[in-house]
Order: structure tokens, then sequence, then C-alpha cells
């Protein structure tokens, strides 16, 4: 059986009460320093390590901070965990990682839940909730940082998505593309209403007209729905030449499907993402994209948390990223 060193055991070993060694570990100066040098060895030989659980109800602090994403298979997401993890980590923090499977109500649930299990502070990145749900669940929490969303009064760190969505439809336009499809993300999705109306507001600054015939709704942001939306799309009009996908899973299922009708990428058709990650780069062709720091977001987001929970003035700023344009094989 595994055995845990106990404050009682500290205690005995020391020869001094229960709360002495709190007073030791605190580094109160309630005690001598004779006692102090005493405690804090028998500690270092015991191995001692007190219970994070224990101190949580003390102290009302469980040094754990929430990151809830929408699809922990997403490497954008993965990144932009191990941006924050490194971050917080450092401060003493642990990172509590919750996986929505794009589910509001699944969402609702792990907010609550995260409240209950006294995390510090929530990291909420891209969040399917309404904007009147989401803000009720995060002013629960003494510290609340979004990613890919924003609401009046909470912190937030955000991708310029429909800037990213206009630099792809320019650069097919320049590339003599003229008929340009969309395959956006669910309604739910900030993101995707954003990259939505950056490919609107991109053909209309053209002057080229924003045709609802050319764009398709993704069920969810992955590489089958990908696929199911491009052949929807293609099969109701075959003379678009390029898509523009909500991101490069969906890209990377437009591919399959492209291959799967015989439109070749880029002759007959060009295909483009947008995240970056690196399938992106993998796949053949190889895909034009959008591009924006994950692990420099996420690193953000929990800075920006952790000014929240340290009182300073900035914890409640509102963070734009532009993303640039990566041009490969798939839309050259």
């Amino acid at each position: 059986m595994s055995f845990r060193v106990s404050i009682a055991d500290v205690a005995r070993e020391a020869g001094v009460s229960r709360q002495t060694v709190s007073r030791a570990l605190n580094q109160k100066s309630e005690i001598s320093d004779a006692t102090l040098q005493r405690v804090l060895a028998v500690i270092d030989r015991l191995d001692y390590r007190p219970s994070t659980i224990a101190r949580g109800l003390a102290t009302r602090h469980t040094r754990t901070i929430g990151l809830i994403v929408p699809d922990i298979a997403n490497a954008f997401f993965a990144d932009i965990g191990r941006g924050a993890d490194d971050l917080v980590h450092p401060a003493g923090y642990s990172l509590l990682l919750r996986n929505t499977t794009e589910d509001p109500d699944r969402e609702t649930d792990l907010l609550r839940s995260l409240e209950d299990r006294s995390v510090d502070g929530v990291l909420v990145c891209s969040s399917r909730l309404s904007d009147d749900d989401l803000a009720q669940l995060v002013a629960r929490y003494d510290a609340a940082v979004l990613i890919n969303r924003v609401l009046p009064g909470v912190g937030s760190v955000c991708v310029d998505d429909a800037y990213g969505a206009a630099l792809r439809v320019a650069h097919l336009l320049r590339s003599a593309r003229r008929r340009i499809g969309l395959l956006t993300g669910a309604r739910m999705s900030h993101s995707g209403r954003e990259r939505e109306r950056g490919y609107c507001e991109a053909l209309i600054e053209a002057g080229m007209p924003v045709d609802p015939a050319l764009m398709v709704r993704c069920a969810s942001p992955d590489i089958e729905h990908g696929y199911q939306a491009a052949l929807q799309l293609l099969a109701m009009q075959r003379e678009i030449d390029s898509l523009v996908c909500y991101n490069d899973l969906v890209a990377t299922g437009a591919l399959r499907a492209c291959a799967e009708l015989g439109r070749r990428v880029p002759d007959d058709i060009a295909v483009t993402g947008a995240d970056d990650i690196l399938l992106a780069g993998l796949v053949t062709p190889a895909l034009t994209t959008v591009r924006s720091d994950r692990q420099a977001i996420g690193a953000a987001a929990a800075r920006m948390l952790l000014d929240q929970l340290n009182g300073a003035a900035n914890g409640c700023q509102s963070l734009i990223i532009q993303p640039e344009l990566i041009i490969r094989a798939s839309a050259p």
C-alpha cells in the first residue's frame, strides 16, 4: 500500500503540534527560529507535501486554473494549452484541462464543475455558449479570460479572424480566382461568424457579389464534416474555382473531396485553410493558410488571468492578434 506522510506525522517526528507545523509551512513569526528549522528539517527528511485540497479549503486558493476547449483533438487548442501551461506552471499553478466536444450543454456542466472544484480562475477557449449564458457562468469566478470570444468586462485574447479570411480572399482574387466558395463554421462559433464576415467584406471591397449559394456550413470543424460540406458545395456549384475553409481540418476534408470528385488542386480548384496546424504542411498538396502563434495566445491569456488573480489593473483588457498569410501549394 502507498503511504502519504501527513502533517500529524511531521508534528510527531518534530515533537511539536500540528498548528506549529502549519505555522512553519506558512513562515509565520509566532515560532522561534530553532523550532522552524527543526520542523523544516523533518519536512525535508520525510518528503512531506501538503495536501492541495486541504490547503485550498484553508486558504480558499487551490493553485489550479481551468482550461476549457471545444476539441482536444484539434492541434490548435493543444498548442494554446501548451502556451498557457508553460506560463502558469512556473508561477506555481496547475492547469486542469476540460474538453466540451463542441457541445454547449457540456460546456455549461464543465464550467459549473470547475467552480465546484474551487479552481482559482478559468480560461475559456472558443466558447459555444450564448453571450448571456457565458457571462453568467464566468461571473462566478474570481478570474476569467476568454480566448477567441469577447464579452464586456471580461479579459480576452482573440485572433482577428475576419482579417484572416479577408487575407485569403484577397490572395485568391489576385490569383485570378473568381468563384470563391466558403466552408464556414457552426452557427454557435464566434470565429466562424467572424471568418464569414471577413470573407463577405473582402468580396464586397473587390466589387464582387456575395452569393449565399457559394456558402455551406460545417456541422463541426473537423476533417469528416469538411469532407461532407465540400462534397455538398461542389456538387451544387461545379464552377467554383477556390475554397475558403473554416480551418485546416475542414480544408483537409475538402482536399479529400476534391480528389474523390476528380478536381485537381490547385489546377482546377484552390483550397485554403486557417490556423496553420502541423497537419497543414504535411498534407498533399500542402495547405495555403493563415497562421497565428497559438502558444503565444495561450501564454497571453494565462498572463492576463494571473494578473487578475494578483489584482493588476490590466487583467481585463482585450488583446487582438492578427494572423499572417502562409502560401503553399494548395493555393499558390
